[in-house]
């Protein structure tokens, strides 16, 4: 409890200092919140006429998002795309350190997601609770994100505040369903070190014996033999 109890406090403390810092430095005037809110609703003519008359493409609304993440939220994939076309930061976060690359990841925007690889994310990024895009894509059961996010150079075994993995978080936040077995078998076959225990000395493998995950099990089982 005491290593739970610092570590949101450590997360709090960062969140006070990424909004201080994001508000004083890309808080949206009159033009920028009709951009973001333009960009919500998958306007795009809207985006285009504000970026013509001076709009900054990456400032922030009340919230602390950026137009590129009101459409990812929204899945407005052709907004997205023209945002990351006219150079808009995929990595932009708002005041819970949310991004654009998270969001698409954790959501299963696939094809803003695709956008976004293709616009070279910081694949070490994390949000306050120091999940990657890997481990957030994996809690949520998005089997084609975590595809995708496999064929990259993302880190397979980042630990974030539980101190899970993204193998650990399949099994112990999943529910045991085909869509956390696959992803289970995915990053395995991707390379995720099944011998990472957790905090309390617990290995994804013990986890899914617990819940009775039988093919985890299996799959965690051979990977460890080998």
């Amino acid at each position: 409890m005491r290593v739970l109890r610092t570590a949101r406090a450590a997360s709090a403390a960062l969140l006070l200092f990424y909004c201080a810092g994001a508000a004083s430095a890309q808080q949206a005037n009159g033009l920028e919140r009709d951009m973001i809110v333009g960009a919500e609703r998958g306007e795009i003519a809207t985006l285009r006429a504000a970026l013509a008359d001076g709009a900054r493409i990456n400032a922030r609304d009340q919230r602390g998002r950026s137009a590129l993440l009101a459409a990812t939220q929204r899945n407005e994939i052709d907004v997205a795309r023209f945002l990351i076309r006219e150079g808009a930061d995929v990595d932009a976060k708002d005041f819970v350190q949310d991004s654009p690359f998270l969001n698409a990841a954790a959501e299963g925007r696939i094809e803003i997601l695709k956008l976004i690889l293709g616009a070279n994310p910081d694949l070490k990024d994390i949000n306050r609770e120091r999940n990657t895009a890997l481990i957030l894509a994996a809690h949520h059961g998005r089997v084609e994100a975590v595809n995708l996010l496999l064929a990259t150079k993302i880190d397979r075994d980042q630990v974030n505040n539980l101190g899970w993995t993204a193998l650990l978080q399949a099994v112990i936040a999943g529910d045991g369903s085909p869509a956390q077995t696959e992803i289970v078998r995915r990053l395995v076959d991707g390379g995720a070190d099944v011998n990472i225990a957790d905090r309390d000395g617990v290995t994804a493998l013990a986890h899914a014996k617990r819940a009775g995950y039988t093919e985890m099990v299996r799959i965690l089982g051979e990977a460890r033999a080998h």
